[in-house]
């Protein structure tokens, strides 16, 4: 049809990318990008697979506007020089070991030196330290890079705790990390005990209006480098208020973690949320609707009209049982982050039928999502104004749940019925997965 036009220097010219088409007799042409006469790389069609079907319309070369009908060919034969393009990047070998499941309730199994008759402190302190390392170990080893966290040990002084700060940075699968232990003592001043009250009628103020208290809790958030897995966050903590000899007061447990995709993915919500609703359904049938509606409503962007990503579980103030039965709950879901967070990360190297976004696009909305995770950590997060409230507390360890690199456009909105547009109607409708 017009002759000479795949081997000419207008077709070394054409710049085109495609999402991920897996057969070109389902998808139509997504994108069409051309390169006027000031000559681009074929470098640039990094990241694309060589061999893709293209389907198009139409195609630009040089300065002409051609329009084919129903046109198919292998994208390699028309740039000519295959060796121009990149492999695509060989899959993480970290990402492919098996993630162990725990039975429920096993905890005193697992975990070295926990006993039952410890203080509810030691407990709490003995687990969470233990998947701290856990934890830092199967991310390490998914990241496939040999890279390690970093680990700063701190103290707030002589009898006031401190903590394991351990923070993971430009891996290969991972971009930037924390998880984040600590333990401190103090004293609440007036106007904290008084908003506590509130919730915990049985706290008791002494004369001189200052409450000794003790809180423990472990703390994370991962930010992938791929846009298409999600960023994840986790806590869990433990609180109780004391009397003046030491002894406990009121006590409560708090926590959860929830999931934040750049872009939204049926099969990654379902699983994570399964498995935090077989958590919840062990320990109490009401609990996953409940923390499910509490991390709904506790995630939301307000000004925004938006979530931060899709929810899990929230809860605060749990001390309606036995101070075990939270325990066991706590250890349980501990117990089910890896299994619930690490196939998400695996599934976005793995090849797939669906539509996705070409890693342009896929890297510029990644900016704009991380952007409105910055924006919900520092405008709404309770944790971190709390922290950063509290005097002597540790910025760059509260600070390092924000991710490496975020971006802003001025009222930028996806276009309609785009795979952006689709997660933001998910963020701004909360729907249920399980």
């Amino acid at each position: 049809m017009f002759p000479g036009l795949w081997g000419s220097t207008s077709a070394r010219r054409i710049l085109w990318t495609a999402s991920n088409i897996r057969g070109a007799s389902r998808n139509a042409v997504s994108r069409l990008v051309h390169t006027s006469r000031s000559s681009r790389s074929v470098a640039s069609l990094r990241a694309l697979t060589p061999g893709l079907v293209i389907t198009a319309g139409s195609i630009v070369a040089g300065t002409g506007l051609y329009y084919l009908t129903n046109f198919m060919m292998p994208l390699q034969p028309i740039l000519n020089d295959s060796s121009s393009i990149e492999e695509p990047e060989p899959f993480p070998e970290g990402l492919k070991s098996t993630i162990p499941l725990r039975e429920f309730d096993s905890v005193y199994d697992v975990v070295p030196g926990l006993r039952k008759d410890m203080p509810m402190r030691e407990k709490m302190e003995t687990l969470l330290k233990f998947y701290q390392q856990e934890i830092v170990a199967a991310i390490e080893q998914a990241d496939s890079s040999g890279k390690a966290f970093i680990i700063d040990e701190w103290s707030r002084g002589e009898g006031l705790g401190g903590g394991i700060t351990r923070v993971f940075q430009d891996g290969r699968v991972f971009e930037k990390g924390g998880v984040n232990f600590s333990a401190i003592y103090g004293s609440l001043p007036t106007a904290a005990v008084q908003r506590m009250k509130a919730n915990h009628k049985d706290i008791q103020i002494p004369e001189n209006g200052k409450l000794p208290f003790y809180a423990c809790g472990l703390s994370l958030v991962i930010h992938p480098r791929h846009y298409l897995a999600p960023s994840v966050h986790m806590n869990y903590r433990y609180f109780e208020t004391r009397n003046e000899d030491g002894t406990p007061q009121a006590w409560w447990f708090g926590g959860g973690q929830d999931l934040s995709p750049m872009y939204y993915n049926e099969t990654d919500a379902v699983h994570f949320h399964k498995h935090l609703k077989d958590v919840c359904d062990h320990h109490d049938p009401t609990y996953y609707q409940r923390f499910k509606k509490w991390a709904d409503e506790y995630f939301l962007i307000k000004f925004r009209g938006e979530a931060r990503g899709i929810g899990g579980i929230f809860f605060d103030d749990l001390n309606d049982k036995e101070a075990e039965e939270h325990f066991l709950f706590v250890a349980d879901a501990l117990s089910r982050f890896l299994p619930s967070y690490l196939p998400a990360v695996r599934r976005a190297y793995e090849p797939s039928n669906e539509p996705r976004p070409t890693p342009e696009e896929g890297k510029h909305w990644q900016g704009l999502r991380r952007g409105r995770y910055v924006e919900f950590n520092l405008a709404v997060d309770r944790g971190t104004s709390f922290g950063l409230q509290t005097p002597g507390s540790r910025v760059e360890s509260i600070l390092m749940t924000l991710p490496k690199n975020a971006s802003w456009e001025y009222n930028y909105h996806p276009n309609p019925g785009s795979l952006e547009a689709k997660t933001v109607e998910v963020l701004k409708n909360p729907k249920d997965y399980v």
